[in-house]
């Protein structure tokens, strides 16, 4: 299926239903941040000053929730299985999403987002392990490229079609905020239906240790202190600026073109609204474009060097938001293109890099400290990128990631030559069975 080689127990099915996970679990995490701002107007009616700031709360909240629960995400991964853990992420992210128009105040708003983000941790471990769980390691790299092109389309969808509900239904009659809550609550449904269908076609073995169990804190420890290797700690690094770089998409992006739409251009909520969709949109299609054109690479060029060039692309492209002056013009379109390339690049080479690194039996555990740094990356970069947007400019956040982005480029670079994949790994592969 797709050109990859499954691990032994692994089932077409089971491979179809990885590939459906990440295009879900990616349309629901996408579709939140990016609704958000329509829920700050309309139902909220928060002025245009407050805007970053709260959107940079909101994602703090969000981000101390992942940071307390990722690492036990992962090591529970790796206790009770993948599939008990990716259900439930998508569970919680429903529910968080429905309730979310219901919110009176923001103070209501972070307790969601918070429910909302504990659904978030669980998806971001298990995507990243089932996926390399159920393929060997001399395709892997097509594998995340596969999931990043799945990934890729739930993202467009989110932007392009159910960001656009509550707009779509507001012109057929609706009131703003009876519009909000239904279109979320559309979604929701249909994120618990995906979840019930993929309870039947997840496998049901992998990650569950037949070995006596290790404690939580064992495996969570572990994670940590495989941060000595240098490829591991690379891709520690990337994913602290890479899932920055995911929720600036998502959120800053999004607020920055309808600030701008609205108070500029002097568009209602809705158009804004369907203005940013599309502007972000065009960043989601080039991921699904460039997901399996860097999956191809990561399966033809040594891992390391997949992850500095991403990383080079997409700090490039966060830097060059300082040259854009009319979000809703033809520059920012080139940029959204270059941001979607190079965010893609960084999210799909560095889980193959981290997987030749680890062993099977720790996998969750790291995919959850690397998941930990990500949820670093996005509170470091929000919250500091959050203030800068009020008191300087709306390319601020994007411009902090930019120079995080460099930083790991030149640390990849100091240590590209001492990245050895793990013994253990090498040798499961050899003898075509996945390491233990």
């Amino acid at each position: 299926m797709l050109g990859l080689d499954a691990t032994p127990g692994i089932s077409k099915t089971n491979l179809w239903a990885c590939m459906g996970l990440g295009f879900l679990g990616t349309t629901i995490i996408t579709f939140l941040p990016a609704g958000q701002p329509y829920i700050l107007n309309e139902v909220l009616g928060l002025s245009s000053g407050d805007l970053g700031r709260i959107t940079g709360y909101l994602q703090i909240a969000a981000e101390v929730a992942l940071i307390l629960s990722l690492t036990w995400y992962g090591a529970l991964a790796d206790r009770i299985g993948r599939r008990p853990v990716a259900v439930a992420g998508l569970l919680l992210c429903a529910a968080g999403a429905a309730l979310y128009p219901f919110a009176g105040n923001a103070a209501v708003l972070v307790a969601l987002r918070v429910l909302f983000a504990l659904g978030i941790a669980a998806l971001h471990v298990t995507m990243s392990a089932i996926t390399a769980d159920y393929v060997r390691d001399r395709t892997r790299g097509r594998a995340y490229g596969w999931l990043g092109l799945f990934s890729g389309i739930g993202a467009v969808i989110a932007v392009l079609v159910l960001v656009r509900l509550p707009s779509m239904l507001e012109q057929g009659g609706m009131e703003p905020i009876a519009a909000a809550r239904t279109g979320f609550l559309i979604v929701a449904a249909l994120v618990v239906a995906g979840a019930l269908a993929l309870r039947f076609t997840l496998s049901p073995s992998w990650g569950v240790t037949e070995t006596p169990r290790v404690p939580l804190t064992r495996l969570i420890g572990e994670g940590v202190r495989l941060a000595r290797d240098p490829g591991v700690a690379l891709s520690y690094a990337a994913s602290f600026v890479a899932r920055a770089d995911l929720a600036l998409v998502a959120s800053f992006l999004s607020l920055w073109i309808v600030d701008y739409a609205r108070s500029v251009r002097g568009m209602s909520a809705t158009e804004a609204l369907a203005k940013s969709g599309a502007i972000v949109g065009i960043a989601y299609t080039v991921i699904v474009v460039g997901a399996p054109l860097f999956g191809w690479l990561g399966d033809r060029m040594k891992r390391q060097h997949v992850v500095i060039l991403a990383q080079a692309v997409a700090a490039a492209a966060y830097l060059s938001t300082l040259l854009v002056s009319d979000p809703l013009g033809p520059g920012m379109m080139l940029v959204a293109a270059f941001i979607g390339l190079g965010e893609i690049g960084v999210i799909t080479t560095a889980g193959p890099l981290l997987a030749q690194q680890v062993p099977a039996r720790y996998r969750g555990s790291s995919f959850g400290v690397q998941v930990l740094c990500g949820a670093i990356g996005i509170f470091v970069v929000s919250g500091v990128g959050g203030w800068l947007y009020d008191l300087w400019r709306p390319a601020a956040p994007f411009a902090l990631s930019g120079a995080c982005g460099l930083l790991v480029v030149l640390f990849g670079l100091a240590v590209r030559r001492r990245v050895v994949p793990h013994p253990e790994v090498v040798a499961a592969e050899r003898a075509g069975e996945p390491a233990a």
